[in-house]
């Protein structure tokens, strides 16, 4: 079985390693982040990102995922304190790398929690 990107990706959050995530992704990664409007920019921001989800998702899984042409969709539930949560990581490629990352998470009052500890653990965007 050969392994892809998206795959490794998976691996390396589920064993709650946010570097080798993170080293997947080109120098210039973009991040959409679930809570903030304008995309993180670059790998570093990306890994302070990754480092700090995996300090506040407790109880993560990916549960599903999907592949298209150019991307790969991995279906995950966690829990922010007594939130549980689901959500989705889109990952998009470019020349057999990993380029950006894009989250989006239900409900809201899950997200909110989120953003109030992921805030207290990222300076501001």
């Amino acid at each position: 079985m050969t392994s892809t990107p998206a795959a490794e990706f998976r691996a390396a959050v589920e064993r709650g390693d946010a570097d080798a995530a993170t080293d997947l992704f080109i120098d210039h990664a973009r991040f959409h982040s679930p809570i903030v409007h304008r995309p993180y920019e670059g790998r570093e921001a990306l890994r302070a990102i990754l480092r700090a989800v995996v300090q506040v998702f407790e109880d993560f899984r990916y549960t599903a995922e999907y592949q298209g042409e150019g991307g790969h969709v991995l279906v995950f539930e966690a829990r922010v304190g007594d939130r549980a949560l689901e959500g989705v990581d889109i990952l998009r490629e470019r020349d057999g790398r990993l380029a950006e990352l894009t989250v989006m998470i239900r409900p809201y009052s899950a997200a909110t929690a989120l953003r109030e500890r992921m805030a207290a653990l990222l300076p501001p965007h």
